[in-house]
């Protein structure tokens, strides 16, 4: 008994050290790509402050009303932008780990649906930053009340962005998730078809919710995002029947 009780504890540890080794990687690139952008904090932060700064009057700026935020802001940034740029480094870790375990059929799903994610995450976030935010903020300021000096804490604007950030980009993420509920038979093409309306409203109603409240940000998400719920249907079509003939080989 104290043998078989080895060989069942040999394979787990070998997973948690394999599992660690991973981890540490992971992290370790993930530092010394923020170890290299630390020096060019404020130099990020001026670009991603662009977008605000030329759709203000002329001499407008952003302000700090805390003490340490011309430090922290700066920082804050360069670890996003750390982390974002490093994203393909952590994903291969993680699909290094679980690869193995794969069959070859599901790695060859696996690896287009991982590298359409990225793609699909990064180009939200470019969608962003260079249509998105100069809107919103040029219909902010076309807004703001005669007398009214519209200045932005440093802190509360990168807040602002990174959320518009993760919003964008998660939204970008729509085929990819219709795919991957095709793959696992939750849904069908004609399923999505049959809830297009639905879902429409559902785009929509997210978009009122992660946007700030004006109507140019709402339907710069929820016009996207209809068009990418029409390319995952695509997407489905296109992978449903691949799954369904491999099953067929497979009985």
């Amino acid at each position: 008994m104290a043998d078989a009780g080895d060989d069942l504890e040999r394979p787990l540890i070998a997973h948690l050290l394999e599992l660690r080794s991973r981890l540490l990687r992971g992290f370790v690139g993930l530092v010394v790509v923020l170890v290299c952008l630390l020096p060019f904090a404020n130099k990020l932060y001026a670009l991603l402050a662009q977008p605000l700064l030329d759709k203000l009057p002329k001499g407008g700026q952003l302000i700090a009303t805390q003490v340490a935020s011309p430090f922290f802001a700066p920082m804050k940034l360069a670890f996003f932008a750390a982390l974002m740029l490093s994203m393909p480094w952590l994903l291969y870790q993680a699909w290094a780990f679980v690869a193995p375990g794969l069959y070859q059929r599901e790695k060859k799903l696996a690896l287009p649906l991982l590298a359409s994610a990225l793609s699909l995450f990064y180009a939200g976030c470019a969608f962003a930053f260079f249509l998105v935010l100069p809107m919103v903020f040029g219909f902010l300021t076309r807004v703001t009340p005669a007398g009214v000096a519209m200045m932005t804490d440093i802190g509360a604007y990168l807040d602002f962005v990174l959320v518009m950030f993760l919003a964008f980009g998660l939204a970008f993420e729509l085929p990819v998730a219709l795919v991957i509920l095709s793959l696992l038979g939750w849904v069908t093409p004609a399923q999505l078809r049959e809830a297009r309306g639905y879902a429409v409203v559902g785009i929509f109603i997210i978009a009122a919710i992660v946007t700030p409240p004006d109507v140019v940000s709402q339907l710069m998400l929820a016009i996207p995002m209809v068009l990418l719920y029409e390319a995952g249907i695509l997407a489905s079509v296109l992978v449903t029947p691949r799954r369904s003939a491999d099953g067929a080989r497979a009985g």
